[in-house]
């Protein structure tokens, strides 16, 4: 399991996190479609975009049956 990113805020329906720090080893790069998890290995929904600066991007995740607001400030991580 490594780790995707934290959850910054909501918007429009979707989670947007700020990826992980790319000098983590046990980080890699998700792409769009990427499933996400939360801490207890349930699925919390799927990456849909990935926007901002390229050093520091920021990924939107489209929730699959979680409520969103308690999602903020949690750490969600991909198989």
């Amino acid at each position: 399991m490594r780790r995707v990113g934290t959850v910054e805020r909501t918007a429009q329906g979707l989670a947007i996190l700020c990826a992980a720090d790319s000098d983590d080893p046990d980080v890699h790069r998700e792409e769009i479609g990427t499933v996400v998890l939360d801490d207890s290995l349930e699925e919390v929904g799927r990456v849909v975009d990935v926007f901002g600066p390229v050093d520091d991007p920021y990924l939107a995740v489209t929730p699959e049956g979680v409520h969103l607001p308690s999602l903020v400030g949690s750490t969600l991580y991909a198989r």
